[in-house]
């Protein structure tokens, strides 16, 4: 009878990319919020702001993923797992001032409304489910 072999031991720590959903979506903010004319500079400016900078700090993120920087550091989760977090609440502001951009653009008596109204209602949906997206992600590589 010979003996069982053990199993390997487990790696130190599993990393997952960072998932590239969260930006795609986030990048469709930006773009939906840049399509229309800005009446409310202060609110949709905040959004363009968090939108674009995410979009290019998760790609930053991503292309160190791709690079090879997750294996050198043992801080990686927490680094991803913060990044998202905060990210997801920078979001969740911006998705509410996003929210109250397009409720106060349907008061508006400018005859583009319909069109500008839609587009803000559309960046509203996918600022919400990017920060959905960016939580879950914040929580998944927390808990992992």
């Amino acid at each position: 009878m010979g003996t069982v072999p053990h199993p390997p031991p487990p790696a130190a720590a599993a990393h997952s990319p960072p998932p590239p959903l969260p930006s795609l979506f986030g990048c469709w903010v930006w773009i939906l919020v840049a399509s229309t004319t800005v009446y409310f500079p202060l609110l949709q400016g905040w959004v363009m702001y968090v939108s674009l900078s995410s979009f290019i700090f998760s790609l930053m993120l991503l292309m160190c993923y791709l690079f090879g920087f997750h294996k050198r550091f043992e801080s990686w989760r927490v680094l991803d797992s913060l990044y998202h977090g905060a990210t997801g609440i920078f979001y969740m502001s911006a998705a509410v001032l996003q929210a109250n951009a397009t409720i106060r653009s349907e008061t508006e008596p400018l005859s583009e409304i319909p069109l500008y109204y839609q587009l803000n209602t559309a960046a509203t949906f996918f600022a919400f489910i990017t920060t959905l997206l960016y939580i879950l992600h914040a929580f998944t590589i927390y808990y992992q």
